[in-house]
């Protein structure tokens, strides 16, 4: 099968479309024949050497998936059949024309979605999900900062704030990606690039800040991000766009608004508990994505490419030139 690949850290221009042996589901394990992915920071951090795959995981390049079952190994309960439409969050392998994956953690693609579509879900909203209900403990009517918030994770978060009755305030870099949040469902969004968010935030909330913060970007936002949490407040970092070494009183400051500070890595998470978001994901927030549901939920889609030009979609995500979700077509 060909899958996305390089031979050594590098630039994007290390990556190719390279021809490996096709996977073999073993216990428990479904084989699907991927139609496409979607790309991911952490694409480009293991692409650098930075950021290795989990023990046991693919090399392979890719951590979600949609496509149809092709194959069932030994064990497997009977939850799913040959030709079932799919999608999967993954620790690796899902820029592939296959890739295996236990059958716990396989989702259905919602009705009447496309592959592309399907494709821009599972790290987005599951990251989005596990961090505002399980670590976040989201309530309603609180009020949710998210960075970032044109990216993949943002544009989910958002959706996800207003479908638990919260209100969503977003950070982004142009005035084209505030739209786009508008557009989403964000209730305020503040330029990072030539304003203050914090002051921004506390204007908006008439001084009370944020209840949540969703922090993808690290140590340049730390001081203003507790200048506008509030007090009990959760500050949870699930990236470090801007680096992770902090100067400053960070603990005092910590301290004296009683805030927690939660961190979170989807990926290194064992079978059993990424089983365990995935279930409750698919019951509570999968059945919003299908026509007639009130509030629907919208995947983003931000631009196509074929594996062949893995490389260039690479690139795109780097110059942060997208709103929403990279998706990679699997060639047949």
């Amino acid at each position: 099968m060909f899958a996305a690949y390089f031979d050594c850290p590098g630039g994007p221009e290390n990556l190719y479309m390279k021809e490996v042996m096709k996977p073999n589901p073993g216990e428990g394990e479904v084989l699907v024949k991927v139609s496409a992915s979607a790309l991911n920071r952490a694409d480009l951090l293991q692409r650098r050497g930075k950021y290795p795959p989990p023990k046991g995981a693919s090399d392979i390049l890719g951590l979600e998936a949609a496509g149809s079952v092709a194959g069932l190994g030994p064990g497997c309960s009977g939850r799913w059949r040959i030709g079932d439409a799919v999608m999967a969050l993954l620790p690796g392998g899902g820029q592939a024309q296959f890739v295996t994956v236990p059958e716990g953690l396989l989702m259905p693609v919602p009705k009447d979605m496309t592959f592309i579509q399907a494709a821009a879900i599972p790290e987005a909203w599951l990251t989005a999900f596990q961090l505002l209900h399980f670590v976040g403990k989201l309530q309603e009517g609180e009020r949710v900062l998210i960075h970032a918030g044109a990216s993949g994770v943002g544009m989910a978060a958002i959706q996800l704030v207003r479908l638990a009755k919260a209100i969503p305030i977003v950070t982004a870099g142009t005035q084209e990606k505030l739209e786009a949040t508008a557009n989403a469902g964000a209730a305020a969004g503040f330029n990072y690039k030539n304003e203050d968010f914090s002051e921004k935030v506390l204007e908006f909330t008439q001084g009370s800040g944020v209840d949540i913060i969703l922090d993808c970007v690290g140590a340049s936002h730390w001081e203003k991000n507790l200048n506008c949490l509030s007090t009990d407040g959760r500050w949870i970092i699930y990236g470090l766009l801007s680096g992770g070494e902090v100067h400053g009183d960070l603990l005092a400051r910590l301290i004296s608004k009683r805030a927690s500070i939660h961190t979170s890595l989807l990926r290194s998470r064992d079978k059993e508990a990424s089983s365990g978001y995935q279930q409750a994901f698919t019951e509570e927030v999968l059945p919003h994505f299908s026509g007639g549901a009130s509030p629907r939920l919208q995947p983003l889609v931000d631009s196509v490419y074929p594996l062949h030009a893995i490389a260039e979609a690479h690139r795109a995500m780097e110059e942060n030139r997208n709103i929403g979700k990279i998706v990679i077509e699997i060639p047949v």
